[in-house]
């Protein structure tokens, strides 16, 4: 009689795998609540959205690493989820007019950043060359999701905490000097491969 063997679960469905998911699905939830910017209860909710799919970018990678579940669809998906999650925020803040004048310069430098870094990982992946990601990066990513949790309590959180917005226009252009900073350095590596690349 042959034995039964267990169902293997699909690599598609780790728990690594099912946060980024869920972080691809905050996306769409967070741009319907900043449909009504001006409604507290929609910013509660939407900072609430934002706060928790902020969370799932720091557990995501943790468990991949601890758990043995990194998988090249988790590798592939999780930048997405992240430019994404960013790129439709600041979107949708400056559409609301919670980023404005000035600040939208700041807005810019992130998303042409996000633009500039995803090229460039593409180009240096057909020359077989990893992009790790630097410490200041790291730093970088941390400010920008901090900016964008008080832009996007924005009123909401003025009831809590006055200056929310002022705090979150602070820290959103500390992310654009770090934005400036990471995006140069990423640029003169992929610069330096290109010169290299003997095609």
């Amino acid at each position: 009689m042959n034995a039964v063997l267990p169902r293997r679960r699909s690599p598609a469905w780790t728990l690594a795998n099912c946060l980024t998911y869920g972080r691809l699905v905050a996306v769409p939830v967070l741009v319907a609540l900043l449909f009504w910017p001006n409604e507290v209860p929609a910013r509660c909710a939407a900072f609430g959205v934002f706060a928790l799919a902020g969370v799932t970018d720091y557990l995501d990678g943790y468990v991949a690493r601890a758990y043995g579940q990194s998988s090249a669809l988790g590798r592939m998906l999780d930048p997405i989820a992240d430019k994404l999650l960013v790129s439709a925020c600041l979107l949708m803040l400056t559409a609301a007019g919670t980023i404005h004048d000035w600040t939208l310069w700041a807005a810019v430098v992130i998303l042409c950043r996000e633009v500039l870094v995803s090229g460039l990982r593409e180009y240096l992946a057909e020359l077989k060359v990893s992009l790790p990601v630097s410490r200041v990066a790291k730093w970088k990513t941390t400010v920008q999701l901090l900016a964008i949790g008080f832009l996007v309590a924005g009123p909401a959180g003025e009831v809590i905490l006055p200056g929310t917005v002022r705090i979150g226009t602070a820290l959103l252009w500390l992310a654009a000097a770090l934005t400036l900073y990471t995006g140069w350095d990423y640029m003169r590596a992929g610069v330096r491969h290109a010169i290299d690349d003997p095609r």
